[in-house]
């Protein structure tokens, strides 16, 4: 997220380098709004007078933004991922009060409902935990049952961003699920994780264990599969 795609709502950046107002000269500012590229401070840009209402309940913040007549969207610059992230917003105090009061209100009703859908993402992520199971047992019939498991567990973590989580793994794409099995034994059954920690930089250190790799899936594989020991290769795409 940039600032621009934010639209015509007001911006407050957080910034990571020293600012002074360009209207009053303070210095240093904790956040700064940006008119006609020169920074001013809350007060001379006439936001001094909301407060701050940090990121993490999304029901207050949607309510306190509803009811408030003037607000402004904080944000900073994630230097990792090169982007703006938000922060929270700025509202008035008014406005987070009765939204504070009303979340207090329905908070039983929300808690309920939040338990619910933990408990329906719990059955969905057990369902798909045993079929991507049941996927890498299909291509690796020799893979003990007990290591089959927790490689789909640990492939299927939600929010984990592993390959189970991805829309080919939540397919069992062949060729996603190969890949998850793959990592697993690359960090468990080689040096992979050694030779990191000695510094080897992380392309080198695959091309080293990769036979190593290839070794323990086609010992996993099907009897004189040709096809499945194929498709092992990293590198390789899925069979059609």
């Amino acid at each position: 997220m940039g600032p621009c795609e934010e639209g015509r709502r007001i911006l407050v950046i957080q910034p990571r380098r020293h600012h002074r107002c360009a209207d009053c000269d303070r210095a240093p500012l904790r956040h700064i709004v940006l008119e006609s590229g020169a920074p001013l401070c809350l007060d001379c840009a006439d936001l001094g007078h909301l407060v701050f209402l940090p990121r993490g309940d999304t029901a207050l913040t949607r309510r306190a933004r509803a009811g408030s007549s003037l607000s402004a969207v904080v944000v900073r610059f994630n230097r990792r991922r090169r982007r703006y992230e938000r922060q929270g917003v700025f509202v008035e105090e008014p406005a987070l009060a009765a939204a504070e009061a009303a979340c207090l209100a329905d908070a039983e009703a929300r808690a309920r409902r939040r338990a619910r859908d933990a408990r329906r993402r719990a059955a969905e992520d057990v369902r798909f935990t045993g079929a991507l199971t049941a996927e890498i047992l299909r291509l690796f019939p020799r893979c003990p049952a007990e290591r089959a498991r927790d490689i789909a567990e640990h492939a299927s973590v939600r929010g984990s961003g592993r390959v189970g989580r991805s829309a080919a793994g939540r397919a069992l794409d062949e060729f996603a699920v190969t890949a998850a099995v793959r990592a697993s034994v690359r960090h468990l059954d080689t040096e992979y994780d050694a030779l990191l920690m000695a510094r080897v930089p992380h392309h080198r250190a695959r091309a080293r264990v990769a036979a190593a790799i290839d070794a323990v899936l086609a010992s996993w594989a099907a009897d004189g599969s040709d096809e499945v020991a194929s498709r092992v290769a990293e590198d390789q795409p899925p069979l059609m």
